[in-house]
C-alpha cells in the first residue's frame, strides 16, 4: 500500500487532514466508524505527494505516510 494509512477505529471525522490534503487524496468514507462518525479514507492514493501535511493535522494520530518509494542512500 501507499500513501497514507488510517486507523479508521482512531479518526474522529474532523475532517483537518481532508481539508489540508494538497493533492485532495483524502475524502469521508461512506461508512461510519466505531465512534460512529464518517472517516477519512484515501480516495486515490497514488496520487499522494507523502508531504505529511494530513499527518501533521491529525489530532488524534490516525494517519501514518507510507513512502511510495524509499529514498536511496549513498555514502
Amino acid at each position: 500500500m501507499i500513501g497514507p494509512s488510517i486507523r479508521i477505529d482512531s479518526c474522529k471525522g474532523c475532517g483537518l487532514c481532508i481539508a489540508s490534503c494538497p493533492r485532495q487524496v483524502l475524502a469521508f468514507s461512506e461508512r461510519i466508524n466505531a465512534r460512529g462518525v464518517r472517516y477519512a479514507v484515501a480516495r486515490s492514493a497514488e496520487n499522494c505527494a507523502d508531504c505529511g501535511t494530513c499527518y501533521l493535522m491529525c489530532p488524534d494520530a490516525a494517519i501514518e505516510v507510507l513512502e511510495l518509494a524509499p529514498l536511496a542512500r549513498t555514502g
